[in-house]
């Protein structure tokens, strides 16, 4: 089933660009320029406890769901066997009848899938949305500390003085401010399940 492939690149996304992040720039950077500093919300979320949290509860999450569709998935293929190896000597009314459980139950654990797959999405967007909401005045006041007078995302940046990032003084500040999430799956709004 498609679920675990779907969590697998939820958990992914949280993580992908902390390698990239830590990648060998020049051996000289270049000179810090006065008021240009640099932010990479990716590594933020990689490498501050509260994404490691996130990130952990999150495989746990997955983990679950995957464990509540096994059992689907078991049962129709062992009915779908059954069945075909039962062509010959099942009647065809109840072949009939039971072709059409088998795919109603196909259909249900096609919806519960869809269903705890969405679910799985708008968790981790409504801790990303609790992790920025946090990082906000942060950032506001780090920028104002350092005498920012533009900030730029990382992602917008091929290569910098490391010292115009200040992606670690954000990541030290929310690890004290906000060391974890508590959370477990969330129903989707009916607005946005739509």
């Amino acid at each position: 089933m498609k679920l675990f492939a779907i969590g697998a690149v939820a958990l992914a996304s949280l993580v992908a660009t902390a390698a990239s992040a830590q990648t060998a720039g020049p051996a000289n950077p270049g000179p810090a320029i006065p008021g240009v500093c640099v932010y990479f919300n990716q590594q933020l979320m990689a490498q501050s406890t509260v994404g490691q949290a996130v990130q952990a509860r999150m495989q746990q999450l997955a983990t679950e769901v995957q464990g509540e569709i096994t059992p689907y998935g078991t049962a129709i293929q062992t009915e779908a066997q059954a069945l075909q190896a039962g062509a010959s000597t099942i009647p065809a009314a109840e072949q009939q009848s039971r072709r059409q459980a088998l795919q109603q139950r196909v259909n249900e654990a096609q919806q519960l899938e869809q269903t705890r797959s969405e679910e799985l999405r708008y968790t981790l967007s409504e801790q990303r949305r609790l992790i920025s909401a946090a990082v906000e005045p942060l950032l506001v006041a780090i920028y104002q500390e350092k005498g920012c007078g533009i900030m730029l995302d990382r992602e917008s940046v091929f290569i910098m003085n490391p010292a115009m990032d200040v992606t670690a003084d954000v990541i030290a500040r929310l690890n004290t401010s906000l060391p974890t999430l508590s959370f477990n799956r969330l129903p989707v709004p009916a607005q946005q399940g739509q």
